[in-house]
């Protein structure tokens, strides 16, 4: 379903149990709901879980670049509030994770709990020219540009090699994003400088990072865990960054252990 907030024309899908505490999916850049495809059986049975194309991804609007992660957060916050939802348990992966840093620094009183999957609190200097080149091809030459690149930052050669059908999936969406959308969030990620402020939140914190993510590595997800105060960390093994669709079992395990120890009745 579509509906009009923050200004903004915003895809989502809202599921699972009607009575139970909300569990919001952000996804990463250059995908959208459908990312959480492998999580859904495992998350309806508990809880009621809302799902949403980030802006300039999916079928959500695209606005003209670019963005800032506290205003893709405050893009979150206005479909909560056009829902009428008050308090949720975030999870989120990559860029959705980024975002879910913002909301926690700015408005922790939205917040539940937070779960921070292959991300990170900081766009260090030395990875501009990364993210610039990126942006440039995205710019010249499309999205299928990066294509390739990124699926072997995104999952290991095993996994490639099944090429299993949620892979043809990630490809779709991956291609599908619209480019103005792509930059935007680009240019919002590549200014990420939230880990000297992450002692402010004191919410209850799940860290999960696949052990091979060459995007967002382990080391990224430790110094996370070394400034949230009482946070998990949690490693997966034999996945890159999209660690919950290539180990998605283990990832919805711990997922579910957590949110079940923190969720409210």
């Amino acid at each position: 379903m579509s509906i009009t907030a923050h200004g903004l024309k915003i895809y989502y899908e809202l599921s699972g149990q009607k009575d139970g505490p909300v569990v919001v999916l952000s996804h990463s850049l250059a995908s959208s709901l459908k990312m959480w495809n492998p999580q859904m059986g495992a998350l309806e049975s508990h809880f009621r879980v809302l799902r949403y194309d980030t802006r300039g991804h999916g079928t959500s609007e695209t606005t003209p670049s670019p963005y800032t992660l506290e205003f893709l957060g405050e893009d979150a916050l206005g479909l909560l509030d056009a829902l009428d939802i008050e308090k949720v348990h975030w999870v989120g992966l990559s860029m959705g994770g980024m975002i879910g840093q913002a909301i926690a620094l700015d408005h922790p009183h939205r917040l539940l709990s937070l779960s921070l999957c292959d991300t990170s609190a900081m766009i260090p200097g030395e990875a501009q020219p990364v993210w610039e080149e990126r942006i440039e091809g995205v710019r010249q030459r499309g999205m299928v540009s990066q294509l390739e690149a990124t699926m072997e930052r995104w999952f290991t050669p095993s996994f490639l090699g099944l090429n299993p059908p949620v892979l043809t999936l990630i490809k779709e969406e991956f291609v599908a994003t619209p480019a103005e959308g792509y930059l935007g969030c680009a240019s919002a990620i590549r200014k990420l400088n939230y880990l000297e402020r992450l002692g402010q939140i004191h919410l209850p914190t799940l860290i999960m990072v696949g052990e091979d993510d060459p995007a967002t590595p382990v080391s990224a997800s430790r110094a996370i865990h070394e400034r949230i105060r009482n946070s998990k960390l949690v490693i997966l093994r034999s996945a890159r960054h999209l660690s919950n669709v290539e180990q998605a079992e283990a990832f919805n395990g711990h997922l579910l252990e957590f949110l079940k120890s923190v969720a409210t009745p």
